[in-house]
C-alpha cells in the first residue's frame, strides 16, 4: 500500500544539530530500569486532544537522542513522546548476559513499558529504528497494546550483506579481545563520525563509550542472526487490527528499500521513502520524516475515536 504524506507544517531543525537539536523533553527513569526522554503533548486545538505517546525505540548502538530533532514537533502536533534507551545503551544500565538483549527479550521489556502507559490512560504509537524495529515488532508480538506500528529503516529479519553486516563481522572479535576503547579507537580511524559537527561527533564517541560491551555484543549478533518473523506479525497485526507504517530513507544501506517495501507489501502496511535520507532519516531530513510520520499518526487516532 503507497503512502501519500499529507502536508504539514513542522519546525525545522538544522541537521548539523541532529542529536544534540534542543528540545523541551524531560529525562525521566523508567522500570527496566530504563531512561527516557520524556515530552508531553501541547494540543493546539480540542480535536487533537488524544492522550496519545509516540514511543521511540532507537537502533544497535543508538539512544533516545537520535530522536531529539522529531520531539517537539510530535509534541507540538499533540502526541507526547518517549524516546528511550534500551538497556545497555548510553544512560541506561544493561542486563545480565548477552541473550538478554536479544530483540525478542527486550521487545518483552518494551510491551511492558507499553502496558505502563496504556495503564496511565494513554494511546501508543510504536516506532522503532532499525534493530529497534525489531524490538518493536518482538514487543507487539509479545503482546504490547498499542495502536499502531511504525518501522522506520528496518527488515524482515537478519542485516543482509552489506557494509553495516560487514562492520559489525569485523568489530565484534575486536570488542570481545580488545575491549570497547579499541573499537572506539578504529571508528575513530575510519572517520566514521567526520560528516558530523564537532559538537556531535564528540556527543557520537561519549555515548559509545559509554554504551555496554555486553548490551553491544548481544545486539550485534541479534542482528546477524534474527529470523523473519512477518508471518506472526501478520498474524498478530490482523487479529487486533492494528495500524501500520513501513518507513525508511531513500537510500538507506543497510536493508534494501526495495527488500522494505517488499515486507511493507506482505504486512499490508502503508510505505514511505523519505528524500534526502539514507539508513537515518530521523537526523538526516527530520522535517521529510516528521511529514509522512504526523499525518499518519493523526489519521490512526482520528480512525481510533470513530470506532464504536
Amino acid at each position: 500500500m503507497s503512502h501519500e504524506p499529507l502536508p504539514v507544517r513542522v519546525a525545522e531543525a538544522p541537521r548539523a544539530s541532529a542529536q544534540l537539536t534542543p528540545h523541551r523533553a524531560e529525562r525521566v527513569e523508567l522500570p527496566g530500569p530504563l531512561v527516557a526522554l520524556r515530552a508531553e503533548a501541547r494540543a493546539r486545538t480540542p480535536d487533537e486532544a488524544w492522550d496519545a505517546v509516540a514511543v521511540l525505540v532507537p537502533g544497535y548502538s543508538g539512544s533516545k537522542e537520535d530522536f531529539a530533532p522529531l520531539i517537539d514537533p510530535i509534541a507540538d502536533a499533540g502526541i507526547g513522546v518517549l524516546a528511550l534507551d534500551l538497556p545497555g545503551q548510553f544512560e541506561s544500565p544493561p542486563l545480565p548476559g548477552e541473550l538478554d538483549h536479544r530483540a525478542s527479550s527486550l521487545g518483552a521489556l518494551v510491551a511492558r513499558i507499553v502496558r505502563d502507559e496504556v495503564d496511565a490512560g494513554r494511546t501508543v504509537l510504536l516506532l522503532g529504528h532499525s534493530f529497534g524495529g525489531l524490538v518493536a515488532r518482538a514487543a507487539v508480538l509479545a503482546g504490547a497494546p498499542v495502536r499502531g506500528l511504525t518501522l522506520m529503516d528496518t527488515g524482515p529479519g537478519e542485516l543482509p550483506m552489506g557494509p553495516r553486516r560487514t562492520r559489525l563481522d569485523v568489530l565484534e572479535p575486536v570488542l570481545r579481545r580488545r575491549g570497547l576503547e579499541a573499537v572506539v579507537a578504529l571508528r575513530e580511524e575510519a572517520g566514521d563520525w567526520e560528516a558530523a559537527s564537532p559538537a556531535v561527533a564528540g556527543f557520537l564517541k561519549l555515548r559509545l563509550q559509554r554504551s555496554s560491551p555486553v548490551a553491544l555484543l548481544g545486539m550485534g549478533d541479534a542482528l546477524r542472526s534474527e529470523p523473519d518473523r512477518v508471518p506472526e506479525l501478520v498474524a498478530a497485526l490482523r487479529g487486533r487490527r492494528l495500524a501500520t507504517l513501513v518507513v525508511c530513507g531513500m537510500h538507506d544501506d543497510a536493508w534494501p528499500v526495495t527488500t522494505q517495501r517488499t515486507m511493507a507489501d506482505r504486512l499490508e502496511a502503508e510505505f514511505a521513502a523519505v528524500a534526502g535520507a539514507a539508513h537515518s532519516p530521523n537526523v538526516e531530513n527530520p522535517v521529510g520524516l516528521l511529514d509522512v510520520l504526523v499525518p499518519t499518526w493523526r489519521t490512526w487516532l482520528r480512525e481510533d475515536t470513530l470506532e464504536p
